[in-house]
């Protein structure tokens, strides 16, 4: 059983509310959520878990070189994303694909990124705060601390006011918790008491070794060495990862300093496209996480509120044409000038990269048409 009596869960593996102390102290920033934004969190769910399969077909299809899942760690990325108040900035690792969704970027980027015809893929200037991917596993930690401090010292935050003053909040594996860029980000971020979340998306497997090798006592606790307290919650329970997320960011926000959060969910999936995790999972371990599946256990609540077959057919609709359209657009990828290797590495005319420009047009032209 992978939780334990520190684990915060608000809504049970069989769909229906949770009542402890621990859940209670919580249940409040639930209630306030409307029918609506309910509905907005399993539609989210549902449409990037369809997002996810059309665009490992893509791959396995030659439209992209690799391709990063994120089935399974739905809830963990919803509740997260949509507890993140618009000014916040958002650094995530690279298999965040419901925030990236929830803070309006294309996810079309998502696969021209993979495909290797950007340099980045988005603005995060446009994309409402949400930064780059980040394949350098665990160097996002230190990316989001020093953004923290920038907020911090420029007096962006802990102003008293929550609906304008800055938090940051950075993604990361239990893989890169092994990383020393994380710790570092950990002693910085504890010294600064900067206004940021750790959120640790503990799927079990950083790549093929078990989370039980890479740590002998539970991740949350990690970050008490450091100062910064921790928190375990059952990642695949979407109301827990908001509302743990919302209180943690506004401590932050308000001058409290870092907080840490262990979400406990499964790589339903492979690590990427180019991973087998037959190899080296049991299937009894994937059963176990299947009949915790975030988006099931949400339908279920939703049911049980009240919510009829209609609604769930549209957010299917919904996810089908999605499908279609990214699968429609992939196919319609153009491969970009090499001028754009160029472009944009000083902020004005350089001219050793105008030879080096000039050098690569005439070498390509060299091969005829």
């Amino acid at each position: 059983m992978p939780y334990s009596d520190a684990t915060i869960q608000l809504l049970s593996p069989e769909g229906t509310i949770v009542s402890s102390d621990a859940a209670d102290e919580y249940q409040p920033i639930i209630d306030a959520l409307s029918d609506e934004q309910l509905r907005e969190f399993h539609r989210t769910m549902v449409v990037t878990r369809r997002f996810d399969v059309e665009a490992a077909n893509l791959q396995r299809q030659g439209q992209m070189g690799l391709w990063v899942p994120s089935m399974g760690q739905e809830a963990a990325q919803v509740g997260s994303g949509f507890a993140a108040r618009k000014q916040d900035h958002i650094f995530p690792a690279y298999r965040e694909h419901a925030i990236a969704m929830i803070r309006g970027v294309d996810v079309l980027d998502i696969v021209r990124m993979l495909r290797g015809v950007t340099h980045g893929g988005w603005n995060p200037v446009t994309s409402k705060n949400f930064h780059l991917y980040t394949l350098v596993i665990g160097s996002q930690a230190l990316h989001a601390t020093g953004y923290a401090m920038g907020i911090q010292l420029d007096g962006a935050t802990a102003t008293g006011d929550p609906d304008n003053d800055e938090a940051v909040i950075v993604y990361y594996g239990d893989g890169a918790t092994s990383q020393g860029d994380v710790s570092e980000a950990f002693v910085f971020a504890a010294s600064y008491q900067t206004p940021q979340v750790f959120f640790l998306q503990n799927n079990h497997w950083a790549i093929s070794v078990p989370v039980s090798t890479q740590s002998r006592t539970p991740l949350y606790l990690r970050s008490t060495g450091f100062g910064i307290p921790g928190i375990q919650i059952d990642g695949n329970d979407v109301l827990a990862s908001y509302a743990v997320t919302r209180k943690n960011l506004d401590e932050a926000r308000a001058g409290n300093g870092p907080r840490f959060i262990e979400a406990l969910t499964y790589r339903m999936g492979a690590h990427t496209s180019s991973d087998d995790p037959s190899k080296y999972r049991a299937d009894a371990e994937v059963e176990f996480w299947a009949t915790r599946d975030p988006i099931a256990r949400f339908e279920t609540y939703l049911r049980g509120r009240g919510e009829g077959d209609a609604f769930f057919a549209d957010v299917a609709t919904q996810a089908e044409d999605l499908a279609l359209d990214i699968r429609q657009r992939t196919h319609e990828i153009e491969t970009p000038s090499t001028d754009k290797m160029f472009d944009h590495v000083y902020s004005e005319p350089h001219p050793l990269i105008t030879v080096q420009k000039q050098w690569l047009a005439d070498y390509e032209a060299g091969f005829g048409a």
